[in-house]
């Protein structure tokens, strides 16, 4: 073969491997635009779908009557401040003989002129019988703790996806917010705002009259004093109490005084509060759940996919308030 015939060769080879390689960029072109297509349609997908995700206000709108449960009076307590009253629902599933101990005083007004004697600022107000004075009537002299009880099979467990520092698991029973530990089969309530819990001294079981609402959250404290119920309404009132200290003598400042503390049945249905509570083990109750880890509201420009077991308020309101 001449030269001349190499030349030509090579130039229909070289022409041959660049219009290949033309058509596979073009190819390559053509697969990048289609991909970038497809991620702007996801994109704009992805933003239909959080401009259409309903805000925590929209999912209790939509709520039907089956998503609440009625609050019974026989398992709330009234408790009569200077400044307004509280409403406290005590556990239907745990602690159930602080439940039964606080009804008994309650129902032998045991707290009535009593004080808040220590309120702790970021801490608990506490109350009871700072003096150790007030006969106990009807009522145990001390109980035997109840920090956790076993998972049991009665027990619906409404699990949240998120971590916890304090809890292998965390999530709400009845609607009240829990720990628990699936391995050991435990199962506690926490030491959210606005839980009431029983004070005690350095041995377990020496807890009886004395009660206490953390302020904010102080979840060091669960699994190491019982909590048996919380604030559903007037949580306002605790956190406005004047701040002190245990007192030494009865000279000393003893806080603001519990006016009376009453079991709401005993209390006329006229001059008590009809109250729901949204069912923790309900669609509308995931969806709510949903709402609040990620909230949808323009005003939201970071979401963090995470939502706090305590910073999970549920929703109380007077029956018939959502018809």
């Amino acid at each position: 073969m001449n030269t001349i015939s190499k030349v030509l060769l090579a130039a229909a080879a070289f022409n041959f491997f660049a219009i290949a390689c033309s058509k596979q960029e073009g190819a390559t072109d053509e697969a990048s635009s289609n991909e970038q297509e497809s991620v702007v349609e996801v994109a704009e997908n992805s933003e239909t779908e959080t401009s259409t995700t309903p805000s925590p206000a929209e999912v209790i709108e939509a709520s039907t009557a089956e998503d609440w449960r009625l609050l019974d009076p026989e398992n709330l307590l009234y408790i009569e401040l200077e400044r307004g009253t509280v409403i406290v629902a005590l556990s239907t599933d745990l602690a159930q003989a602080h439940v039964e101990q606080m009804k008994a005083l309650a129902r032998e007004a045991f707290y009535d002129g009593l004080s808040f004697y220590r309120v702790i600022d970021g801490f608990v107000a506490q109350g009871g019988d700072a003096m150790e004075t007030r006969e106990i009537k009807t009522a145990a002299k001390s109980l035997t703790a109840e920090f956790d009880e076993p998972l049991r099979d009665d027990i619906s467990f409404t699990e949240l996806q998120d971590q916890d520092g304090y809890a292998s698991s965390v999530g709400f029973l009845s609607s009240l917010p829990v720990g628990a530990d699936l391995k050991e089969g435990r199962i506690w309530h926490l030491h959210c705002t606005g839980a009431m819990a029983m004070a005690r001294g350095n041995e377990k079981d020496t807890g009886g009259t004395e009660i206490y609402f953390p302020i904010q959250p102080q979840r060091y404290l669960d699994r190491n004093l019982t909590v048996f119920g919380r604030v559903v309404q007037g949580m306002e009132h605790l956190q406005m109490l004047r701040r002190v200290a245990p007192p030494a003598s009865e000279d000393d400042d003893m806080g603001e005084t519990i006016i009376s503390m009453k079991v709401g049945a005993d209390i006329p249905e006229a001059d008590r509060e009809a109250l729901e509570i949204l069912r923790s083990d309900t669609d509308t109750f995931t969806a709510y759940v949903e709402a609040r880890r990620n909230r949808p509201e323009e005003f939201f420009y970071f979401r963090p996919d995470h939502i706090d077991v305590c910073a999970l308020n549920i929703p109380v309101r007077a029956v018939g308030e959502g018809e």
